[in-house]
């Protein structure tokens, strides 16, 4: 009976793990973030625009005389004199003299023809989605129209890896066949930004269980999606807040989410 026991003992207590999830095969893919960067600075609320002035003031206060208000006074104290006769005036001299008053009213006058260019663009009123030129205070993200399994899906730009490429290299070149040549960005690094994975509906599987997308990360120096390279191509611009919006699937949207300023 201990012999027997024994031996029930000796047995491992856990079943060999099975070997389904070693073999299993994944597709890889390379996405590409590419974000507008802001184009003018945000604007202040009510609260920072009066903490701007009192810096403002602050400094002021605190600042040396410029020399063109060290001339001025000197100017004042010479007309004094000139006026209280301690001073002569020549007179060749005094027609091309051009005081510091003279220069403070060309300023001035120069000063109300500048007008501030508009935060707001014609695009921004259109809603033309589908350009730059527009919510210049934000950073916007390039979605691009993708067919997924039989649907539709805007998307960050993403394509699927060839042997012999590296991950950097299939976005750079998935960036280009979808996007055309005009788009002209700066890739921030070789190291993916983010991950995405997922698995294909069972009557799909057909080599491999699903796709694992690497997210590179990349600035818009120029240019824009080349409409005459992909003319039935659909393209947005959107602000972070928009985006979760278009994304269909909730699990692709945390997941880009997380790798968003």
């Amino acid at each position: 009976m201990l012999r027997r026991l024994v031996q029930i003992s000796s047995k491992p207590l856990t079943r060999p793990q099975s070997t389904t999830a070693a073999k299993e095969k994944w597709d890889l893919y390379a996405g590409v973030l590419v974000e507008r960067l802001p184009v003018v600075s945000k604007s202040l609320n009510p609260l920072e625009q009066q903490f701007q002035e009192l810096l403002w003031r602050v400094e002021h206060e605190n600042s040396l005389k410029s020399n063109h208000e060290i001339k001025h006074e000197r100017d004042l104290a010479q007309a004094e004199l000139i006026k209280q006769g301690k001073a002569q005036v020549e007179v060749d001299d005094s027609a091309a003299k051009q005081t510091a008053q003279d220069l403070k009213d060309a300023y001035v006058e120069e000063f109300k023809k500048f007008q501030l260019a508009a935060r707001k663009t014609p695009d921004d009123a259109a809603n033309k989605t589908d350009s730059t030129d527009r919510c210049l205070e934000e950073t916007v993200y390039l979605l691009v129209q993708q067919k997924i399994g039989q649907q539709q899906h805007l998307l960050l730009p993403q394509g699927k890896r060839t042997d012999g490429e590296s991950m950097r290299q299939t976005a750079e070149r998935v960036l280009r066949e979808q996007c055309g040549q005009n788009l002209q960005v700066l890739f921030y690094g070789n190291a993916p930004a983010g991950f995405h994975k997922y698995k294909y509906p069972s009557n799909q599987r057909s080599e491999s269980v699903g796709a694992k997308i690497f997210f590179y990360r990349a600035s818009l120096l120029s240019g824009n999606v080349d409409a005459k390279q992909q003319p039935t191509i659909k393209y947005e611009w959107l602000p972070k807040e928009a985006l979760s919006g278009k994304f269909k699937n909730t699990a692709y949207a945390e997941s880009v989410n997380k790798f968003l300023f």
